[in-house]
Protein backbone atom coordinates (compact mmCIF):
# COMPACT_ATOMS: atom_id res chain seq x y z
CA UNK A 1 0.00 0.00 0.00
CA UNK A 2 2.62 2.38 0.65
CA UNK A 3 4.84 2.03 -2.32
CA UNK A 4 1.43 2.30 -4.84
CA UNK A 5 1.05 6.04 -2.88
CA UNK A 6 4.14 6.57 -3.09
CA UNK A 7 4.19 6.22 -6.60
CA UNK A 8 1.13 7.82 -7.04
CA UNK A 9 2.80 11.13 -5.63
CA UNK A 10 5.99 11.07 -7.31
CA UNK A 11 3.99 10.85 -10.60
CA UNK A 12 2.54 13.84 -9.89
CA UNK A 13 4.58 15.95 -7.61
CA UNK A 14 8.28 16.33 -7.11
CA UNK A 15 8.87 14.64 -3.30
CA UNK A 16 11.35 13.64 -0.97
CA UNK A 17 10.09 10.65 1.07
CA UNK A 18 11.41 9.78 4.12
CA UNK A 19 10.35 7.25 7.06
CA UNK A 20 10.33 8.03 10.83
CA UNK A 21 12.39 5.68 12.91
CA UNK A 22 11.99 7.31 16.35
CA UNK A 23 9.20 9.03 18.64
CA UNK A 24 9.44 13.02 17.80
CA UNK A 25 11.25 12.04 14.51
CA UNK A 26 8.06 13.34 12.57
CA UNK A 27 8.58 16.50 14.86
CA UNK A 28 12.55 16.77 13.73
CA UNK A 29 11.37 16.14 10.49
CA UNK A 30 8.40 18.99 9.80
CA UNK A 31 10.79 21.43 11.47
CA UNK A 32 13.41 20.58 9.09
CA UNK A 33 10.73 21.29 6.41
CA UNK A 34 10.03 24.50 7.65
CA UNK A 35 13.73 25.27 7.75
CA UNK A 36 14.03 24.44 4.18
CA UNK A 37 10.96 26.30 2.91
CA UNK A 38 9.47 23.83 1.58
CA UNK A 39 5.48 24.18 0.02
CA UNK A 40 3.83 21.53 1.49
CA UNK A 41 4.57 18.22 4.28
CA UNK A 42 1.85 15.35 3.15
CA UNK A 43 1.69 12.46 6.15
CA UNK A 44 1.14 9.01 6.07
CA UNK A 45 0.09 7.71 9.47
CA UNK A 46 -2.51 8.61 12.13
CA UNK A 47 -3.51 11.66 14.23
CA UNK A 48 -0.17 10.77 16.33
CA UNK A 49 1.85 11.56 13.60
CA UNK A 50 -0.19 14.61 12.46
CA UNK A 51 0.09 16.28 16.17
CA UNK A 52 4.23 15.48 15.54
CA UNK A 53 4.33 17.21 12.24
CA UNK A 54 1.89 19.92 13.08
CA UNK A 55 4.06 20.89 16.40
CA UNK A 56 7.41 20.82 14.09
CA UNK A 57 5.91 22.59 11.72
CA UNK A 58 4.87 25.38 13.93
CA UNK A 59 7.93 25.26 16.50
CA UNK A 60 8.39 29.06 15.59
CA UNK A 61 4.65 29.69 15.38
CA UNK A 62 2.39 30.14 12.52
CA UNK A 63 3.69 32.49 9.48
CA UNK A 64 3.59 32.88 6.12
CA UNK A 65 6.89 30.52 5.87
CA UNK A 66 4.81 27.40 7.55
CA UNK A 67 4.38 24.91 4.76
CA UNK A 68 0.75 23.42 4.08
CA UNK A 69 -0.14 20.34 5.62
CA UNK A 70 -1.79 17.14 3.48
CA UNK A 71 -2.34 13.49 5.31
CA UNK A 72 -3.20 10.21 3.91
CA UNK A 73 -5.08 8.39 6.54
CA UNK A 74 -2.55 5.58 8.00
CA UNK A 75 -3.72 5.43 11.68
CA UNK A 76 -6.63 3.78 13.60
CA UNK A 77 -9.28 6.57 13.82
CA UNK A 78 -7.82 9.03 11.09
CA UNK A 79 -9.88 11.61 12.80
CA UNK A 80 -8.54 14.91 11.42
CA UNK A 81 -8.50 13.20 7.79
CA UNK A 82 -12.65 12.08 8.20
CA UNK A 83 -12.95 15.60 9.76
CA UNK A 84 -11.52 17.51 6.40
CA UNK A 85 -13.56 15.11 4.41
CA UNK A 86 -10.95 12.70 3.09
CA UNK A 87 -12.08 9.30 2.12
CA UNK A 88 -10.85 6.62 4.72
CA UNK A 89 -9.19 4.15 1.96
CA UNK A 90 -5.70 5.91 1.74
CA UNK A 91 -5.56 4.94 -2.02
CA UNK A 92 -8.38 6.37 -2.62
CA UNK A 93 -7.44 9.98 -0.23
CA UNK A 94 -4.37 10.25 -2.29
CA UNK A 95 -6.12 10.83 -5.24
CA UNK A 96 -7.93 13.41 -3.46
CA UNK A 97 -4.83 15.07 -1.98
CA UNK A 98 -3.27 15.00 -5.46
CA UNK A 99 -5.97 16.72 -6.81
CA UNK A 100 -6.07 19.43 -4.10
CA UNK A 101 -2.31 19.59 -4.80
CA UNK A 102 -3.23 20.55 -8.31
CA UNK A 103 -6.02 23.16 -7.73
CA UNK A 104 -4.32 24.61 -4.70
CA UNK A 105 -7.28 23.51 -2.73
CA UNK A 106 -5.43 25.08 0.35
CA UNK A 107 -7.69 25.51 3.50
CA UNK A 108 -6.75 27.47 6.87
CA UNK A 109 -8.07 26.43 9.83
CA UNK A 110 -7.75 27.40 13.35
CA UNK A 111 -5.71 25.14 15.79
CA UNK A 112 -5.79 24.66 19.66
CA UNK A 113 -2.59 24.68 22.19
CA UNK A 114 -2.09 22.95 25.91
CA UNK A 115 0.65 23.81 28.04
CA UNK A 116 2.35 25.02 24.89
CA UNK A 117 1.63 22.26 22.24
CA UNK A 118 -0.79 22.16 19.52
CA UNK A 119 -3.50 20.09 18.82
CA UNK A 120 -5.33 19.95 15.42
CA UNK A 121 -8.77 18.02 16.81
CA UNK A 122 -8.77 17.50 20.89
CA UNK A 123 -7.32 17.30 24.34
CA UNK A 124 -8.31 15.53 27.12
CA UNK A 125 -7.89 15.14 30.87
CA UNK A 126 -9.17 12.30 33.44
CA UNK A 127 -11.00 9.36 32.19
CA UNK A 128 -10.32 9.49 28.52
CA UNK A 129 -6.60 10.04 28.82
CA UNK A 130 -6.68 6.82 31.42
CA UNK A 131 -8.52 4.64 28.44
CA UNK A 132 -5.71 6.29 25.80
CA UNK A 133 -2.90 4.63 27.96
CA UNK A 134 -4.02 1.28 28.83
CA UNK A 135 -4.80 1.13 25.45
CA UNK A 136 -0.95 2.45 24.31
CA UNK A 137 0.43 -0.13 26.96
CA UNK A 138 -1.75 -2.64 24.94
CA UNK A 139 -0.64 -1.76 21.66
CA UNK A 140 3.01 -1.69 22.91
CA UNK A 141 2.08 -5.43 24.23
CA UNK A 142 1.26 -5.94 20.35
CA UNK A 143 -2.40 -5.99 20.56
CA UNK A 144 -3.57 -4.35 17.56
CA UNK A 145 -6.17 -1.31 18.00
CA UNK A 146 -10.17 -1.83 17.30
CA UNK A 147 -13.08 -0.58 17.92
CA UNK A 148 -13.54 -3.89 20.10
CA UNK A 149 -10.66 -3.50 22.18
CA UNK A 150 -11.76 -0.09 22.70
CA UNK A 151 -14.87 -0.95 24.01
CA UNK A 152 -13.58 -3.55 26.27
CA UNK A 153 -10.89 -1.32 27.40
CA UNK A 154 -13.43 1.47 28.32
CA UNK A 155 -15.50 -0.55 30.45
CA UNK A 156 -12.55 -2.38 32.44
CA UNK A 157 -11.21 1.38 32.69
CA UNK A 158 -14.53 2.50 33.97
CA UNK A 159 -15.77 -0.37 36.59
CA UNK A 160 -12.34 -1.39 37.65
CA UNK A 161 -9.22 1.29 37.36
CA UNK A 162 -10.48 4.87 37.24
CA UNK A 163 -11.21 6.78 40.88
CA UNK A 164 -15.18 7.45 40.52
CA UNK A 165 -15.45 8.84 43.83
CA UNK A 166 -12.59 11.58 43.98
CA UNK A 167 -13.22 14.08 41.13
CA UNK A 168 -9.81 16.15 40.59
CA UNK A 169 -10.07 18.02 38.00
CA UNK A 170 -11.33 22.39 37.97
CA UNK A 171 -12.36 23.73 34.74
CA UNK A 172 -11.37 27.44 35.04
CA UNK A 173 -12.35 30.11 32.34
CA UNK A 174 -11.76 34.00 32.58
CA UNK A 175 -14.46 36.00 34.34
CA UNK A 176 -16.30 32.64 34.49
CA UNK A 177 -17.19 30.67 37.98
CA UNK A 178 -15.35 27.80 38.37
CA UNK A 179 -16.75 24.21 36.98
CA UNK A 180 -15.43 21.76 40.20
CA UNK A 181 -15.74 18.59 41.29
CA UNK A 182 -15.05 17.12 37.25
CA UNK A 183 -13.69 13.26 36.33
CA UNK A 184 -13.29 13.82 32.85
CA UNK A 185 -13.03 16.87 30.68
CA UNK A 186 -12.82 17.09 26.59
CA UNK A 187 -11.63 20.39 24.95
CA UNK A 188 -12.79 19.88 21.43
CA UNK A 189 -11.11 22.02 18.30
CA UNK A 190 -12.99 20.51 16.07
CA UNK A 191 -15.61 17.88 15.88
CA UNK A 192 -16.05 14.87 15.93
CA UNK A 193 -14.10 14.27 19.23
CA UNK A 194 -13.13 11.00 17.61
CA UNK A 195 -14.82 7.79 15.82
CA UNK A 196 -15.33 4.25 17.18
CA UNK A 197 -15.16 2.42 13.95
CA UNK A 198 -17.46 4.17 11.29
CA UNK A 199 -19.80 5.92 14.26
CA UNK A 200 -18.52 9.77 14.97
CA UNK A 201 -18.34 10.22 19.13
CA UNK A 202 -19.69 13.88 19.07
CA UNK A 203 -20.19 15.27 21.98
CA UNK A 204 -19.99 18.81 20.41
CA UNK A 205 -21.16 18.33 16.40
CA UNK A 206 -21.19 22.06 15.99
CA UNK A 207 -17.63 22.79 17.13
CA UNK A 208 -15.34 23.42 13.92
CA UNK A 209 -12.08 24.80 13.34
CA UNK A 210 -13.11 28.46 12.55
CA UNK A 211 -14.12 28.71 16.11
CA UNK A 212 -12.85 28.60 19.77
CA UNK A 213 -12.50 25.32 22.02
CA UNK A 214 -15.79 22.99 23.18
CA UNK A 215 -15.56 21.20 26.50
CA UNK A 216 -17.52 18.87 27.30
CA UNK A 217 -16.92 17.87 31.05
CA UNK A 218 -18.53 15.04 33.05
CA UNK A 219 -19.06 15.81 36.91
CA UNK A 220 -20.96 12.21 37.58
CA UNK A 221 -19.48 8.64 36.81
CA UNK A 222 -22.15 6.29 39.00
CA UNK A 223 -23.80 3.86 36.47
CA UNK A 224 -27.22 5.91 35.35
CA UNK A 225 -25.78 9.42 35.17
CA UNK A 226 -22.85 7.95 33.08
CA UNK A 227 -25.25 5.91 30.45
CA UNK A 228 -27.13 9.12 29.88
CA UNK A 229 -23.75 11.00 29.30
CA UNK A 230 -22.86 8.16 26.81
CA UNK A 231 -25.88 8.89 24.70
CA UNK A 232 -24.69 12.80 24.81
CA UNK A 233 -21.35 11.62 23.52
CA UNK A 234 -22.50 10.03 20.70
CA UNK A 235 -25.42 12.26 19.49
CA UNK A 236 -24.29 15.66 21.37
CA UNK A 237 -25.42 17.95 23.47
CA UNK A 238 -26.22 21.85 23.81
CA UNK A 239 -24.08 24.25 26.06
CA UNK A 240 -25.66 22.78 29.49
CA UNK A 241 -24.42 23.11 33.16
CA UNK A 242 -26.14 20.32 35.56
CA UNK A 243 -24.94 18.03 38.24
CA UNK A 244 -23.46 15.98 36.32
CA UNK A 245 -22.19 17.48 32.80
CA UNK A 246 -21.39 20.98 32.08
CA UNK A 247 -20.96 21.85 27.91
CA UNK A 248 -19.95 25.16 26.50
CA UNK A 249 -18.51 26.21 23.07
CA UNK A 250 -16.72 28.92 21.55
CA UNK A 251 -14.03 29.65 24.32
CA UNK A 252 -10.98 31.49 23.28
CA UNK A 253 -9.12 30.14 27.00
CA UNK A 254 -9.32 27.89 29.86
CA UNK A 255 -7.40 26.00 32.06
CA UNK A 256 -7.60 22.73 33.71
CA UNK A 257 -6.70 22.71 37.31
CA UNK A 258 -6.36 19.31 39.06
CA UNK A 259 -5.68 18.19 42.56
CA UNK A 260 -3.10 15.48 42.24
CA UNK A 261 -1.78 14.16 38.50
CA UNK A 262 -4.37 13.21 36.38
CA UNK A 263 -3.58 11.42 32.91
CA UNK A 264 -4.03 13.73 29.77
CA UNK A 265 -4.37 12.87 25.99
CA UNK A 266 -3.47 15.22 22.99
CA UNK A 267 -5.08 14.28 20.05
CA UNK A 268 -5.34 10.72 20.77
CA UNK A 269 -1.61 10.33 22.16
CA UNK A 270 -0.97 9.98 25.93
CA UNK A 271 1.55 12.43 27.54
CA UNK A 272 2.19 12.71 31.16
CA UNK A 273 0.15 13.27 33.80
CA UNK A 274 -0.32 17.05 34.94
CA UNK A 275 -2.08 19.53 37.67
CA UNK A 276 -2.04 21.75 35.28
CA UNK A 277 -3.34 22.03 31.49
CA UNK A 278 -3.67 25.55 29.75
CA UNK A 279 -5.54 26.11 26.70
CA UNK A 280 -5.99 28.56 24.41
CA UNK A 281 -7.42 28.70 20.77
CA UNK A 282 -5.32 29.85 17.78
CA UNK A 283 -7.03 31.12 15.18
CA UNK A 284 -5.84 30.54 11.06
CA UNK A 285 -2.97 28.66 12.22
CA UNK A 286 -2.46 26.13 9.71
CA UNK A 287 -2.97 26.13 5.66
CA UNK A 288 -4.21 21.93 4.88
CA UNK A 289 -5.11 20.66 1.86
CA UNK A 290 -8.67 19.11 1.58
Amino acid sequence: MRDVIVSALRSEVDCRVVTTSHPGHARELAEQARRDRLDVVITLGGDGTINEVVNGLLTFGPGPDVPGLATVPGGSANVLARAVGLPRDPVEATGVLLGGLHDSRFRTIGLGRANGRWFTMNAGMGLDAEIIAAMESQRAAGRKASPARYLATTLRQYFRDTDRKHPPITVSRPGEPDVDHVFVCIVQNAAPWTFLGELPVNPHPGAGFDDGLAVFAIRDLRVVPSLWVARSLIWGTDDVERRGLFATRDLPELTLLADRPTAVQIDGEGVDPVTELRFESVPAALRIIV
